[in-house]
C-alpha cells in the first residue's frame, strides 16, 4: 500500500528543471512572433504532415534563426556597399551585388514560406500575418519578388528601358533599404525597444503639444520685444557693401540705444539688411519667430541669436528672455521625451524574459 501511494504522488520538478521547461517553451513562442501553433495551415497542412513537421523544426532550429540574422547584416552591407549611378550606368561591383540580391530574395523567401506553412497564413489565431512584424517581413518579399517578376517580364518581352525617362519598375528597389529593420523582427530585445516608442506614441504627442505651446508663447513674446530689430547693419558710406573685419559676417548694430555700433572708419549704421542667416533668424514675423524659438530650444546656435540680440538693443536685458527659454525648452521639456520612453521600457511588460 505505502508502494502504491508512492507511486501516485504527483511528480514535482525541481527549479532548474522548470527554469529548463520554460526557456524552451519561449524559444517556441518567439520563433511564431509569440504566437502558438494552429491546428492546421493552409488548410491542408495538419500538425501531423511530415511536410509542416519538417518546416517546424527548421524554423524553430537555433542555427536556422542566426542564419537569417547573418544574411539580414550581409545584406545591410551589400546596400551600404551598392553604388548608385546616373543614367542607368553601373560597374563590377554593382553588377556582382545585383546578381548578390537574388540570393538574399531566395534566402528571405524561402524563410517567409517555411514559416508560412509552419504558422499559417492569416485565416486564424496565431498565423504568421496575425504578427506586426511578420507583415513587415512578407511585405519587403512580396516587393522583392514583385520587382523580380517585372523585370523579368520587361526582359523576355524586350522592353526597352529608356534612360532618365518615364517610370522605371526598379524604382521599386528602393523597398530594399526597409530590410534592415527585418532585425527587429529577429532580435527580441529590438522588438521591446520598438513597442515602447509604438507605446509611448500618445504621450509623446502630449510632449509635442506642450513643445509647441512654449514655443508659441515665447515666439509672441520674441516678436511683441525685438521685430524688426535685426535688420540694420554696418555699411561703407554711400555704398551697399557691408563694413566688416575680415573674415566676419554681417551682424546687427544700433544707430541708438547701447546696442553695437560701427567702429570701422568711414562706415555707418542703417537699416536695409535681410538679416542673419539669410534673412532666416528674425522676430519680424509669428512663423520665423517660431522657428528661431525652436533653433534655440535645440540648443543649435543659441548664444549667437542672443549676441545678435544683444548687438540690435543692447545686453541689459535680453538674456532674461533667452535664460529661461533655455531652462525650461531645452533642459526640460525636450528632456520629458527621454522620460516617457524610459518610462515605457521599464515596464514589466515591455522587458525581454530572463533565462
Amino acid at each position: 500500500m505505502a508502494a502504491n501511494g508512492d507511486a501516485t504522488k504527483p511528480v514535482i520538478m525541481n527549479e532548474e528543471e522548470l527554469k529548463r521547461k520554460q526557456r524552451e517553451k519561449l524559444k517556441k513562442l518567439q520563433a511564431t512572433g509569440g504566437n502558438p501553433r494552429p491546428a492546421r495551415s493552409l488548410f491542408c497542412f495538419t500538425l501531423k504532415n511530415p511536410f509542416r513537421k519538417a518546416c517546424i523544426n527548421i524554423v524553430e532550429w537555433k542555427t536556422f534563426e542566426i542564419i537569417i540574422l547573418l544574411t539580414i547584416f550581409a545584406n545591410c552591407v551589400a546596400l551600404a556597399v551598392f553604388l548608385p549611378m546616373p543614367e542607368e550606368d553601373s560597374n563590377n561591383t554593382n553588377s556582382n551585388l545585383e546578381s548578390l540580391e537574388y540570393i538574399f530574395l531566395v534566402i528571405f523567401t524561402l524563410e517567409c514560406f517555411l514559416k508560412i506553412v509552419a504558422y499559417g497564413l492569416v485565416f486564424h489565431e496565431g498565423a504568421y500575418l496575425r504578427n506586426c512584424w511578420n507583415i513587415l517581413d512578407f511585405v519587403i518579399v512580396f516587393m522583392g519578388l514583385f520587382t523580380f517578376t517585372i523585370d523579368t517580364i520587361n526582359k523576355i518581352s524586350g522592353v526597352p528601358l529608356e534612360k532618365g525617362g518615364g517610370f522605371d519598375m526598379k524604382a521599386l528597389r528602393a523597398f530594399r533599404v526597409l530590410r534592415p529593420l527585418r532585425l527587429v523582427s529577429g532580435v527580441p530585445s529590438l522588438q521591446v525597444v520598438m513597442n515602447s516608442i509604438l507605446k509611448a506614441m500618445l504621450p509623446l504627442l502630449h510632449i509635442a503639444l506642450l513643445v509647441f505651446l512654449l514655443v508659441t508663447i515665447y515666439a509672441i513674446m520674441g516678436l511683441e520685444l525685438f521685430k524688426c530689430k535685426m535688420h540694420k547693419t554696418c555699411y561703407y558710406s554711400g555704398t551697399d557693401i557691408y563694413a566688416t573685419a575680415e573674415g566676419e559676417m554681417p551682424a546687427p548694430c544700433a544707430q541708438a540705444g547701447n546696442g553695437r555700433r560701427c567702429a570701422i572708419d568711414g562706415s555707418e549704421c542703417r537699416p536695409g539688411w535681410e538679416g542673419p542667416h539669410n534673412g532666416i533668424t528674425h522676430f519680424d514675423n509669428i512663423g520665423f519667430a517660431m522657428l528661431t524659438v525652436y533653433q534655440c530650444i535645440t540648443m543649435e546656435g543659441w548664444t549667437k541669436v542672443l549676441y545678435w540680440v544683444n548687438d540690435a538693443i543692447g545686453n541689459e536685458w535680453p538674456w532674461i528672455y533667452f535664460v529661461p527659454l533655455i531652462l525650461i525648452g531645452s533642459f526640460f521639456v525636450l528632456n520629458l521625451v527621454l522620460g516617457v520612453l524610459s518610462g515605457y521600457g521599464a515596464r514589466p511588460g515591455a522587458g525581454v524574459a530572463r533565462d
